[in-house]
């Protein structure tokens, strides 16, 4: 028993709907793989400039980035602003934090400052030593 023959208006009917579904995934994939290979894991991208520690210091104590989150990026103890120490990854989301942050911090356009300027900001903060784990401190395990 043999099969009945394939109508030629299915066949194209199918042939154009797989041609629409690949479509459809190019175009979605296709950003989200350019927007990888645009900022890799270690965050080194062309847009991206390199910190300067002593520049850095000079900046977030002349902006009065110490008023809220303290000289050595360790939070205020009144809770205005917080840590912002060495804890912190990546640059590109600092940067994005500055430009439009959440709570009471007012945003920073390029305008204000400038990108290179943060990213010496975050290579002062950077370069502050990590705060000692409470387990570590004899006095407050006793």
């Amino acid at each position: 028993m043999s099969l009945p023959p394939v109508n030629s208006t299915h066949r194209l009917h199918s042939y154009l709907i797989r041609r629409i579904a690949l479509s459809a995934m190019l175009l979605l994939v296709i950003p989200a793989v350019r927007a990888q290979k645009a900022a890799p894991a270690g965050e080194k991208s062309g847009a991206t400039p390199e910190g300067n520690v002593e520049n850095g210091k000079k900046i977030f104590t002349k902006d009065g980035c110490y008023e809220c989150h303290g000289r050595e990026g360790q939070g205020a103890s009144q809770g205005a602003g917080p840590r912002i120490g060495p804890s912190q990854r990546f640059i590109r989301p600092f940067i994005n934090y500055v430009r439009q942050p959440t709570g009471q911090m007012p945003p920073y356009t390029a305008a204000v400052i400038s990108d290179q300027e943060l990213a010496d900001i975050y290579a002062y903060l950077q370069s502050r030593s990590r705060a000692t784990p409470s387990k570590d401190i004899p006095l407050l395990n006793q």
